[in-house]
């Protein structure tokens, strides 16, 4: 499959299961919101507005995809992939947003010392919230590794967030159950925390690849096996890698029997090409350069 199929294909999906959580988080907003303004719960109120959230992250996810989708061009001769990291980073940034929310919300509770009375309506709204958005979660990830998006993996943690939200919401049930008035805020204190944390990592990650760093050592080693599979060359140094999106671009220098012809060494160099493109899920764009196996090239 060649790299505009891969994208192409991979494009389909994760627009898909964005649509998808395009529809479960505007009827989960619109439920929480709706039973929290009527039993008076400012947890599950919050919790539906972090729902709403999650559609800007949708929508950016979506905007990255076009975008990183369209075909390289005289100005962008790599493509545009990059585009899809800026979304995961604007996204990163929306998670650390929402967890210093949640942290800042729950502390204020606390300070006013208000306590609500339980009510099971806002039990029920976030156990459904919860299994929804875990699942939605696990959806998306699952999509994410397969089509190697840094943007959908963060919109999974986006959604993962909220689900935690939500057990922030049922602990908060229970702790009131048992006569401790603030069991909800001190959990989503530590929730709010680790979604912060969350967001900070993938940030790095975006960094890494603003930055050209090399993908990550398994690919490394995939690539390096599909190399010394080839038995026409010699030897091989000065492999680089970079990621651009969902693509990796990769270059290096293979050694070849000096007595072939041109069109003998091209043919090696064709071949471990589309071994490469055969063999690597991402689309990889690759340059091959050409050396003969004397003592002066080898490395």
């Amino acid at each position: 499959m060649d790299n505009n199929s891969k994208l192409k294909k991979a494009g389909k999906q994760i627009k898909s299961v964005t649509y998808l959580g395009v529809a479960v988080n505007t009827s989960l907003s619109v439920i929480k919101i709706i039973i929290g303004i009527l039993s008076g719960s400012l947890a599950l109120i919050a919790d539906g507005i972090h729902s709403v959230s999650d559609l800007a992250t949708d929508a950016a996810v979506l905007l990255g995809v076009r975008l990183g989708s369209k075909a390289p061009d005289q100005s962008h001769p790599y493509g545009h992939g990059r585009a899809e990291t800026f979304s995961a980073g604007l996204i990163a940034l929306v998670l650390i947003l929402v967890g210093g929310f949640m942290m800042y919300y729950a502390t204020k509770v606390i300070a006013r010392d208000e306590v609500t009375a339980p009510r099971l309506a806002v039990l029920i709204a976030a156990i459904v919230s919860i299994a929804s958005k875990e699942w939605l979660y696990r959806v998306t990830q699952k999509v994410a590794i397969r089509s190697h998006s840094a943007a959908l993996y963060a919109n999974a943690w986006h959604h993962r967030s909220d689900a935690l939200s939500s057990v922030a919401v049922v602990i908060g049930f229970i702790s009131l159950e048992l006569g401790f008035g603030h069991g909800d805020q001190v959990a989503a204190i530590a929730v709010g925390l680790m979604i912060m944390l969350v967001g900070v990592r993938i940030i790095g990650d975006s960094m890494r690849e603003l930055t050209e760093g090399a993908v990550d050592e398994e690919t490394i080693e995939h690539i390096r096996d599909i190399i010394n599979a080839n038995s026409s060359i010699r030897q091989w140094h000065r492999l680089r890698t970079r990621t651009v999106g969902r693509e990796v671009f990769l270059d290096l220098h293979i050694l070849v029997d000096p007595n072939l012809n041109v069109a003998a060494a091209h043919e090696i160099a064709d071949s471990l090409e589309k071994a490469l493109h055969e063999q690597m899920a991402q689309p990889v764009n690759i340059t091959v350069h050409i050396e003969p196996d004397i003592p002066a090239m080898r490395k």
